[in-house]
């Protein structure tokens, strides 16, 4: 990118971390937790302190179409889009040769656990992934005509169920309850075999998310 104020922010730790080893920690992220609520309160806080003259919005996706497998990366430039032509342009354009693919994400409230769910969600949005922060850092950044962009990688295809209801064991706050987690793990000791499945993509879907970060964001 020809402009280095770039800011990159992340749900989670274990999605930026690979991004973050990659760019020897040269590009400002910021973590906003699970959920749209989360995301506002974060967002808010970053931006009353800096100013990026762009933001990209990142972490794990959820398939909603079979074309997009493990690993893959999408992005959504909204219509709606604060202003900065040219940077929307720039950073398309080197998405685009990252590999990265122009889609509709859509910000959930939930997280979708099974096949079913994600296909009454493509079928009530339109979209083509699915997550839960986005919207918000969005809304932050079109009040406040900061450049933004939602970029995302699938961590589950829309065929897949997950091996849990990861809902259950969210806390009031979006966080993990990793002692329920753990309960549930403990008496379904057969769906050990699923979950480290899932640890394996989500490691591989982190890992493709920080390439094709680095690749648009280093030159």
């Amino acid at each position: 990118m020809e402009d280095k104020n770039v800011a990159v922010c992340f749900a989670l730790a274990e999605e930026a971390a690979a991004f973050q080893k990659l760019s020897e920690n040269n590009v400002p992220v910021f973590l906003t937790g699970i959920g749209r609520e989360n995301a506002e309160k974060a967002g808010q806080a970053y931006l009353a302190a800096h100013t990026p003259s762009l933001l990209l919005t990142c972490g794990f996706a959820g398939g909603l179409i079979a074309e997009l497998k493990i690993g893959d990366v999408v992005f959504e430039i909204p219509a709606s889009a604060a202003g900065g032509n040219e940077v929307f342009a720039e950073i398309r354009s080197k998405l685009s040769a990252a590999g990265a693919r122009e889609a509709k994400v859509f910000c959930a409230d939930r997280i979708a656990t099974t096949a079913a769910d994600k296909k009454k969600l493509r079928e009530e949005t339109g979209a083509d992934a699915a997550e839960m922060e986005s919207g918000a850092i969005q809304a932050l950044c079109r009040r406040q005509g900061i450049p933004c962009v939602t970029v995302r990688v699938i961590s589950d295809t829309a065929n897949e169920d997950l091996p849990l209801d990861f809902n259950q064991f969210l806390k009031e706050d979006k966080s993990m309850d990793m002692s329920k987690l753990m309960m549930a793990v403990a008496k379904a000791p057969w769906k050990m075999g699923a979950l480290m499945e899932l640890q394996k993509n989500t490691k591989l879907a982190a890992q493709k998310l920080a390439e094709a970060l680095w690749a648009t964001l280093k030159d």
